[in-house]
């Protein structure tokens, strides 16, 4: 018979409590655990309040608190791609501490004590979300009850490692095909914890309904023919060159910078716009009285602040909607109020000028694009285009609310963080043919680009190669002043490894600046460069 005692007379501790839990075990049960509290907290969110989804939430709080030089170097390296991005380096981070939790709770319930202090952790983010109440913790308390759960009865049930190779049970007396049986179950258990997961989170996206009412809605939606058409694009607009930017950017490539990891669900039967504040009356408009109005056609370039030199953060596009003057002489606006404070559907905000929404440019309410009803990743149902100011002070998608102030009495979300306040752009120009560090052969070649200064226009374009003189380009027609505007160059290109360089001249006669400058606070300058080798 087998000794159970130990030399002091008591019970000798059983398998379980010798031998330790595998790492791998430990590991899986972390990483079951984690996945439960996410999937459990996404179906709850679905039902309670989307933005309390632990994930998105996080993600949201992360970029709100992003350095700025972290913020722009992830936009200048990944563009529009930033948002994957940062969802891949959250999964790697949640994945290390989700073995670490499972890793911890080997030796006790100290992996169990991560995972809630993680919660709370998450709580705080979801509770710094614009729109939160109390009810926005109810998902990440109820994911991380599961998580914590399914932690404990994973380390539990998981097979055990003697100091040597072989796995014991962790039921006493069962040997090697206990131990095996053993495992089996744990694995079993574990796969469970991970279908739960998968199951609750597709629920959970299921359960989201609104994503798929928009998505209907949209498709239904009538753009409003415009009583005002846009003039039509003159012939030569776009040069027949290989490689140079389109005059019109198609919606399915038009950039797009925003805060919002999770697009905004708004049916146009549920849209307001709200006008208040420093206003002789307040008002709201719904989606049918923009529609009875007349509608107006316009095509306008857009820029976003995070724009390098020579980046492709920048667009134009024909835009269909109201003139944002209009709207707000119906409010009345008051003489001292010098402040438009935008808030989109999930709490961004943007502060422009009363003066650029006023003085007679094209300032819209849009509700159509390229034809189209706004993209959802564009601002459907409706969005501000103001022409001249970077997008972060005046391209407000999902727009709800605006509020008549002054810069001395509200900030918004950017300026909050070190941004300008008013955001006019910069004169700019890009080269786009030839391809960077591209080969071209000896003898006549094309340099062809874009440029553009908003409310302003292109007077001039000129190419350098080298440190030679500056040589006039030949500009394409000027659609408007609030359009970029093509260029082509020829060039009798010589053998050899060659630098060009191009600089635009605006329509007041300042010529672009070849000071380099980052884009914070208020847009980047310098002279866009390209090398190439010729042979």
């Amino acid at each position: 018979m087998q000794d159970t005692t130990s030399s002091a007379g008591s019970p000798a501790p059983g398998p379980a409590a010798r031998y330790p839990v595998g790492r791998f075990a430990a590991g899986l049960s972390g990483l079951a655990a984690a996945a439960v509290v996410l999937g459990v907290g996404e179906l709850a969110a679905a039902l309670i309040a989307p933005a309390a989804a632990p994930f998105l939430a996080t993600g949201a709080t992360v970029v709100d608190h992003t350095p700025q030089a972290l913020r722009e170097f992830a936009i200048e390296q990944f563009g529009t791609r930033d948002k994957p991005v940062l969802f891949l380096c959250m999964g790697v981070v949640m994945v290390v501490l989700a073995v670490t939790a499972g890793l911890l709770e080997r030796r006790g319930p100290y992996g169990s004590a991560l995972l809630a202090g993680l919660a709370v952790v998450v709580g705080i983010a979801v509770l710094q979300r614009p729109t939160a109440t109390a009810a926005y913790t109810v998902p990440i308390l109820l994911g991380a009850a599961a998580g914590v759960l399914t932690l404990r009865v994973l380390i539990t049930r998981a097979p055990r490692r003697r100091s040597g190779p072989g796995l014991v049970s962790t039921e006493e007396g069962l040997g090697a095909d206990g131990a095996e049986a053993s495992r089996r179950r744990f694995l079993g258990l574990a796969a469970g914890a991970l279908v739960l997961a998968a199951g609750s989170a597709a629920a959970g996206r299921w359960a989201g309904e609104r994503a798929r009412a928009v998505t209907a809605d949209l498709r239904r939606f009538v753009v409003p023919r415009p009583q005002f058409a846009a003039a039509p694009v003159p012939l030569g607009t776009d040069p027949p060159v290989r490689g140079i930017t389109e005059f019109i950017t198609p919606n399915d490539t038009f950039y797009r910078i925003d805060t919002a990891l999770r697009l905004p669900a708004l049916t146009s039967d549920d849209w307001r716009l709200r006008i208040h504040g420093m206003v002789d009356r307040e008002i709201e408009f719904t989606m049918d009285d923009l529609l009875r109005r007349p509608a107006v056609e316009k095509v306008i370039t857009l820029t976003c602040v995070s724009n390098e030199v020579g980046g492709d953060l920048v667009g134009n596009a024909t835009w269909i909607g109201y003139p944002l003057a209009d709207l707000l002489a119906e409010a009345g606006i008051r003489p001292d109020a010098d402040m438009v404070l935008s808030t989109s559907a999930d709490g961004f905000t943007a502060g422009t000028p009363v003066a650029a929404l006023t003085d007679g440019r094209d300032a819209l309410l849009a509700v159509g694009m390229n034809g189209e009803p706004l993209p959802v990743a564009h601002g459907y149902p409706a969005r501000m285009v103001v022409p001249g100011l970077y997008g972060y002070v005046s391209a407000t998608k999902w727009v709800v609310d605006l509020e008549i102030t002054r810069f001395d009495r509200a900030r918004a979300y950017w300026t909050r963080r070190g941004w300008s306040a008013l955001g006019p752009i910069k004169t700019a120009s890009r080269i786009d043919v030839p391809a960077a560090f591209g080969n071209i052969t000896p003898g006549p070649a094309v340099v062809a680009g874009v440029a553009w200064a908003q409310h302003r226009g292109i007077a001039a374009v000129e190419v350098q190669v080298d440190d030679g003189p500056w040589q006039p380009a030949e500009l394409a027609p000027e659609y408007s002043l609030d359009t970029w505007r093509q260029w082509t160059w020829r060039w009798d290109a010589p053998p050899g490894s060659h630098t060009l360089r191009v600089r635009a001249t605006d329509g007041t006669g300042r010529v672009q600046t070849a000071d380099r400058a980052d884009p914070v606070p208020d847009g980047a300058t310098g002279r866009h460069t390209r090398t190439v080798t010729v042979r």
